[in-house]
């Protein structure tokens, strides 16, 4: 799993850094948390492609988190996509999405599907992993996401599969999948016979624009990688409030409370040309912390047995 931070700016671009998008890339298939202007430049410079099975999450209708979506959608069709692309995001997002189709010239290649979210909870379950929401503390109605994998099969073991009369070969392959395999004789092997227990997959959280809230710790609970917003310093913590938005500390109280594994800072003020501020303030209090520049990949490994 490796994750993109495409733009990492708060409202408005800098010459060092674009507006809010992060692409997560997970197997064969790619996630997009926001999408702001210039996001379809970033994703050139990037590498992540844009004829991969794809999924994109709005947190919120603030134009630097959804302005990138037109110009997304028209690259890919003249690159002639032709793969189905899901969008996620407030109920506003159809509105926005077919008043752009019916005021600018440009035909899709593909299907797009549009799912409203009104509240948080279970947005898709899928075979490998889910895609949850719970509503933020923003000035308008926004969403956090996590992006949890299910539990991995556990282990296999060649040598126990073998001493119970089991051939390498499909019927491996089949005890790896779940599934119980039957022998001439009438034995049932189980795949907890050859194989140790589900290994915990990965999680991933992205706050979007928010102030603390009461129940976020438990949402970003044990995350691999939680991506918190910090627009302002600890310094400015009233106008942070005011404007729902987050400061270094809180941001670390977060992850902190989360146990979080890693704590990435983003949504930087331009006021901030140096965010060192930033994360010296977050790493009083959690010392895992890095801060966010645009074309940052962090590799995230398959957790240990």
């Amino acid at each position: 799993m490796q994750v993109f931070f495409l733009g990492t700016s708060a409202s408005v671009p800098t010459p060092k850094r674009s507006l809010p998008a992060i692409v997560v890339k997970r197997e064969n298939e790619q996630f997009m948390f926001d999408c702001g202007e210039n996001a379809q430049r970033q994703m050139i410079m990037a590498r992540t492609g844009f004829h991969k099975k794809m999924k994109i999450f709005i947190t919120h209708m603030h134009g630097d988190h959804i302005l990138g979506l037109p110009g997304l959608l028209q690259t890919m069709a003249l690159l002639d996509r032709t793969r189905e692309l899901d969008i996620y995001g407030p109920p506003e997002i159809r509105r926005f999405l077919e008043g752009i189709a019916e005021t600018v010239q440009f035909v899709l290649t593909f299907p797009v599907n549009i799912h409203e979210i009104a509240e948080g909870g279970l947005v898709c379950d899928e075979e490998q992993y889910t895609v949850e929401a719970v509503t933020s503390n923003h000035v308008i109605k926004s969403f956090a996401y996590a992006l949890v994998e299910k539990p991995r099969p556990g282990k296999f073991y060649p040598k126990k599969a073998t001493s119970l009369g089991l051939e390498e070969g499909s019927l491996w392959s089949d005890l790896q999948r779940g599934l119980k395999i039957k022998l001439p004789n009438g034995h049932i092997i189980k795949p907890e016979d050859v194989m140790g227990r589900p290994r915990k997959g990965r999680k991933v959280v992205y706050s979007g624009d928010t102030r603390p809230f009461e129940g976020f710790a438990e949402f970003a609970a044990d995350a691999d990688l939680l991506i918190n917003e910090s627009t302002l310093s600890d310094e400015l913590v009233e106008k942070a409030n005011e404007d729902g938005h987050s400061t270094p500390s809180q941001a670390a109280e977060n992850a902190k409370k989360a146990k979080a594994k890693k704590l990435v800072l983003t949504h930087i003020s331009a006021r901030y040309e140096d965010a060192s501020l930033l994360l010296k303030q977050a790493k009083k209090i959690f010392k895992n912390t890095i801060v966010a520049e645009d074309f940052l990949r962090i590799e995230l490994p398959l957790p240990r047995d």
